[in-house]
């Protein structure tokens, strides 16, 4: 048995529901029934990225950063694929340059989305035909 296993499924178009555990979400290529998978990717990078960051903060001995916010936005290339990421990360705390920087590096080290994020990390893929 595999450590995540999830189901997404399409009855027609280009919508698909998604059954995570207990939780089920709609992930869309037309923008129409929910987000486009890029922007449920960025939205999902971001929602790792965020308490790695808050962790990394409490392994700096800053155990209340407060409120933190992550506008992320992204570019895409001619094929729409991802071509960057950029977080825009907005903390109640008011730290030096340096300690956001090391909490930054540990936030990178700690988010399982940016180490997935890496060349070579692809699906292997497996198709069975009449399966309904």
């Amino acid at each position: 048995m595999s450590d995540i296993e999830t189901i997404t499924v399409s009855d027609e178009g280009f919508a698909c529901v998604n059954q995570v555990g207990d939780f089920e979400f709609t992930v869309d290529a037309t923008d129409e029934e929910g987000p486009n998978p890029n922007a449920a990717l960025v939205a999902t990078y971001a929602s790792c990225f965020l308490p790695a960051f808050r962790v990394g903060g409490q392994q700096h001995g800053h155990d209340d950063l407060g409120k933190i916010q992550i506008d992320a936005s992204a570019d895409l290339d001619e094929d729409d694929d991802l071509a960057s990421i950029h977080f825009a990360i907005h903390v109640a705390a008011d730290l030096d340059d340096e300690t956001f920087d090391e909490i930054v590096e540990r936030a990178k080290d700690i988010c399982h989305v940016h180490a997935a994020l890496r060349d070579g990390l692809a699906a292997e893929v497996d198709v069975y035909g009449d399966a309904f």
